[in-house]
């Protein structure tokens, strides 16, 4: 980092053809609001988008972006390095864009520079450069086991919005650039700092990094078949009932250990997973916009007891359910449960 006051924060920002915009221009206007927002005597950032050639890049959206340095032009130690990224579709699902140039770019600058950001899929290009090795990080959702398999050095962790490992920072998908970028002016000038920023920007809460970066529904596989779908749907709208894998399998007049493989092979997941994730996402929703105590809301999720709430929150989001509340309590009043 940048020590002297009068000196900018430098910060790079890698491009290069079908990046996602918003990975770019998120963290750049985070930035610069921050610009607005630190008072005389604070160091500022100087935001430069680089790139193997100069000129304008196509992004994912079709919008241009401008290189104005090359990397072979980019001296000096950057204080942060931010790494968007980029994702293909195909039949396969969603890869992410590994870009040669940006890797050895990242090889040859990342170990130097003060910190290293990268954003959505500009989780993978940092892995192939090696630098996240040793480190906890985390990805978009999609590809997060993608990131698990090809990179086992890495310590990776499906859920968070954002991850801080060392000078590493990683996030989830594309709009999590903004929490990501209001953490890392956090760290240099402090909460107040960003929080203010977040104030300007409108933006609806500013989610620290252990909140989970995806609801149950998009973590699971769509089900060919409409019994699972509908049972599915039947254990969200009946948490507290018994949802063990033998009452399940008596729902569908199915043998347990058929039931489990038919379940795992059409969801991903075993049964109980499922359910367990289901709850917390209940009990989450029960913090976040209502007053009721923890120990109701372990009974109305299915939990059993409020010790087991506290398990699963520790095992899962890394933090208790009061201090999940203390984060993200927004004070909407919740229908009651079923």
């Amino acid at each position: 980092m940048s020590s002297a006051l009068s000196v900018p924060h430098l910060v790079a920002i890698a491009l290069f053809p079908g990046v996602d915009a918003l990975d770019v221009t998120g963290p750049a206007e985070v930035f610069a609001m921050a610009g607005q927002v630190l008072g005389a005597g604070r160091a500022r950032y100087d935001v430069r988008f680089v790139g193997s050639r100069r000129g304008p890049v196509p992004t994912f959206s079709g919008v241009r972006l401008h290189v104005e340095e090359t990397f072979a032009q980019q001296r000096g130690t950057l204080d942060t390095l931010l790494v968007p990224g980029s994702m293909v579709v195909g039949p396969d699902g969603p890869a992410p864009n590994v870009d040669a140039e940006v890797v050895a770019w990242l090889r040859a600058v990342g170990p130097t520079a003060g910190r290293v950001a990268s954003v959505c899929a500009g989780t993978h290009v940092t892995a192939a450069a090696g630098l996240l090795d040793g480190h906890r990080a985390t990805t978009h959702w999609a590809t997060v086991a993608r990131l698990a398999a090809e990179h086992p050095a890495i310590d990776v962790e499906s859920d968070p919005i954002f991850v801080h490992s060392g000078r590493m920072w990683t996030s989830a998908g594309i709009t999590a650039s903004l929490d990501l970028a209001l953490a890392l002016v956090a760290e240099d000038h402090g909460e107040e700092a960003a929080l203010e920023v977040a104030r300007i920007m409108v933006m609806y809460l500013q989610r620290p990094g252990g909140q989970s970066q995806f609801s149950v529904p998009l973590a699971q596989r769509a089900s060919d078949r409409p019994d699972l779908r509908g049972l599915r749907l039947w254990i969200g709208e009946n948490l507290a009932a018994d949802l063990s894998v033998p009452a399940l399998a008596s729902r569908m007049a199915m043998s347990e250990r058929h039931f489990a493989r038919v379940f795992h092979a059409e969801t991903g997941s075993t049964p109980g997973a499922f359910v367990e994730l289901m709850r917390l996402e209940a009990a989450r929703r029960l913090l976040e916009r209502t007053e009721r105590v923890p120990a109701e809301i372990a009974a109305g999720c299915g939990f059993g007891s409020l010790e087991t709430l506290h398990r699963v929150f520790r095992a899962r989001l890394r933090t208790t359910p009061g201090e999940y509340r203390r984060r993200f309590h927004t004070a909407v009043p919740a229908r009651a449960m079923s």
